[in-house]
């Protein structure tokens, strides 16, 4: 994915039907325009520097100048404002739906009396932490080990899926054996901290995190009416569940290698493998239909659950349910539950200064929990059949450029050439919106009872992966909203995907001469494209499955070639002594590369037959490349980064800029720049990979 909020996005350049439809379309719509950006931006640039010293601030200097990070965001980038102006335009479209109108219909009914309930903070305020009470309830009457399981099936059914997991997460998955058909899946969990690392690693900083941790798990506690002693107890307890959950998860590089996560079994393997948790009646309280085989990602986890299950008490394991119930819960309640949930998690771990205002926050929701309701009336507004067709039209000319650099390798062999053409050519295109919306009509949404529509939302995503299983793949379904400003390449669907929200400038910029369109959206199609040739990609043949389609030695010349990359990242500071994880970056630094090679392969193709002249002093190769760039440019609080160093998949924006060129020669012979300036690699040292 290309990260900040957006991956992907739009391809066209500047083609006029495109254009045309754009503006004709958005003229015939009512409410709130998008604001526009260039996807080149003179302004943004600085041309005090060097751009063979140091492409991206030559590119973004002046962008970042300009753009201090607003206090309630943690960092701020040209695609993070393009969600924020995204959020904007929902917000208009949220407060119209929420008007009591006779006229809604069953979708903006429930968007708009979803919105109105979470922004009527009045209510909200006044319910307080009633609202997960009957939770609470159920953890208080559990006696027993069999009591502890019936109540875990009904807290996992409703918790929210963005607040972690309890004990463990489970739902439905694709096999990776044979990806047409949806399987069971149980896999790690239970902690509340971004990742396992911050209860392993004994550098100060981590252990300040867990004292700080400590103190947020305790004032949760307090807010539940715990005493500060009692409270300070419980803190304990939940601390020494979570750092042993922990200690036996797999690092997020470890999960990269998908074949580490397959272990096919029946449920009578599970209940060996972790007799100390009664699986068979877990599976029946949260109704899953009857399956012969479920995936364990993570074996060695639930050995360790298990042991926990029985070292530790059930009056323990209460106090764990207690605390991760109202800490997901925590930014649906009453004002103080919220105001420790910020400053915990957006505050002290990635340094925001302020709360966002509530209405961003609702909107969030709104797209989080009724996102392909959201999305019918966004794409209305916003999103032609014309411009899907353009897109795809675009998109196919990217893919025939991999279809020549697959074929121009020097050092793959014909044989696993025509397996990745193979692939390529298999890979679906999933364009704007699913062709399908989702049905919310079974979920009861009122406008006085936010938390409850919240529970009753996430009940319903909850029901509906688990009714998957057993059943065909639907190669419709969505990951994301089509409001969302991000998108996906997903290795076992062989698809791409690119919802309407990533269609604004500056990712889509019809007034633009083609370079920097190419240079940015034209990286991005073709980074999602290398995803499925990346060091996990790769590993997943034409249908998805886990299948090995390399020669012997193809793989190991591939992995040679990425092992440059994760070595020349791996060199990178990312913020204060801290350095980028090269082989948690390594699929995104791939296709980063890969994808900026494809966009120039096909700028380069699209404008054979033109003799294209420079704009505003700058050649069309150097706006190709300023265009790359300025996708990026953005301010990081140190916080986030710390944070992002140990969790993200992606480098640091700057990075993800230099990083790329450095192995472009075609950069170089742009700049005129010379052999030992930082932005030229000797040919010796180039990673090229695809």
């Amino acid at each position: 994915m290309r990260k900040h909020s957006v991956c992907l996005s739009l391809l066209l350049v500047a083609l006029l039907s495109l254009t045309t439809t754009r503006t004709s379309f958005a003229q015939q719509s009512s409410g709130p325009a998008l604001p526009y950006s260039p996807s080149l931006d003179l302004s943004s640039m600085d041309k005090s520097i060097d751009p063979c010293v140091d492409l991206y601030h030559y590119s973004c200097g002046g962008w970042q100048k300009k753009n201090a990070i607003p206090p309630d965001q943690t960092s701020w980038s040209v695609y993070g404002k393009l969600y924020q102006d995204n959020l904007v335009f929902l917000r208009g479209m949220l407060e119209q739906a929420a008007q009591p109108d006779p006229q809604r219909n069953a979708v903006t009914q429930k968007i708009g009396d979803f919105y109105a309930a979470c922004m009527d903070e009045g209510a909200v305020e006044k319910r307080g932490a009633s609202a997960i009470q009957p939770d609470l309830n159920a953890i208080a009457h559990i006696k027993s080990a069999k009591d502890l399981t019936l109540a875990l099936a009904r807290l996992q059914l409703s918790l929210s899926r963005y607040s972690g997991s309890l004990l463990f997460s489970a739902g439905s998955t694709q096999d990776p054996d044979d990806s047409e058909h949806v399987i069971a899946d149980v896999d790690q969990g239970g902690l509340a901290m971004p990742d396992r690392d911050y209860y392993t690693k004994d550098d100060a900083k981590s252990k300040e995190t867990r004292e700080r941790y400590l103190q947020h798990v305790q004032k949760v506690f307090e807010l539940l009416g715990d005493s500060p002693a009692t409270a300070k107890q419980n803190a304990e307890t939940v601390m020494r569940l979570e750092t042993a959950m922990a200690k036996a998860s797999l690092t997020r590089v470890e999960r990269r290698d998908p074949h580490k996560l397959v272990h096919k079994m029946k449920v009578s393997d599970l209940a060996q493998l972790g007799p100390n948790f009664d699986w068979v009646a877990y599976y029946r309280e949260m109704q899953y239909p009857d399956f012969p085989i479920l995936n364990v990602d993570a074996p060695e986890f639930i050995k360790e659950l298990n042991t926990l299950l029985t070292s530790e008490s059930v009056e323990n394991w209460k106090t764990y349910l207690r605390f991760h119930v109202a800490n997901a819960s925590s930014p649906y309640l009453s004002q103080k539950f919220v105001d420790e949930n910020f400053e915990f998690y957006r505050k002290y771990l990635r340094g925001a200064k302020e709360q966002q205002p509530r209405w961003k926050r609702c909107v969030q929701y709104a797209d989080q929990d009724l996102g392909e309701a959201l999305g019918q009336v966004y794409v209305a507004r916003v999103f032609s059949p014309q411009l899907k067709q353009s897109t795809l039209d675009m998109v196919k000319g990217i893919e025939d450029a991999m279809g020549q650099r697959i074929r121009a390798l020097d050092w793959m062999s014909p044989e696993t050439k025509q397996q990745a053409l193979t692939k390529l050519a298999s890979i679906r295109n999933k364009i704007g919106y699913p062709d399908k919306w989702r049905d919310y009509s079974s979920v009861n949404i009122t406008r006085d009872d936010f938390a409850g529509n919240v529970e009753r939302t996430h009940a319903f995503e909850t029901r509906r992966d688990i009714n998957k299983i057993g059943k065909p793949v639907d190669h419709g379904e969505w990951g994301i909203s089509a409001p969302t400003v991000d998108a996906y390449f997903d290795p076992q669907m062989n698809d791409i995907n690119f919802p309407a929200g990533v269609l604004q400038p500056p990712l889509y910029d019809p007034k633009m001469d083609d370079a920097p369109n190419y240079g940015n959206t034209g990286g991005t199609i073709g980074h999602e494209l290398t995803h499925g040739f990346d060091d996990e990609g790769s590993q997943f043949d034409s249908h998805g499955n886990l299948k090995d389609w390399w020669t012997k030695v193809d793989r190991t010349k591939f992995d040679a070639r990425t092992q440059c990359v994760d070595d020349q990242y791996s060199s990178y500071v990312s913020v204060e002594d801290v350095h980028i994880n090269g082989k948690l970056t390594l699929g995104e630094n791939v296709a980063d590369l890969g994808g900026e090679i494809l966009a120039y392969i096909a700028w380069k193709d699209a404008n054979k037959d033109k003799h294209l002249q420079p704009i505003d002093g700058l050649t069309p190769e150097q706006r190709f490349f300023i265009g790359f760039a300025q996708w990026d440019c953005a301010n990081e609080r140190p916080e986030d980064m710390r944070m992002r160093a140990m969790t993200d998949p992606h480098s640091p924006a700057r990075y993800r800029i230099n990083g790329v060129v450095v192995n472009m020669p075609e950069f170089a012979e742009a700049f005129s720049c010379k052999p030992g300036q930082p932005m030229v690699k000797p040919a010796a040292n180039v990673c090229r990979v695809w």
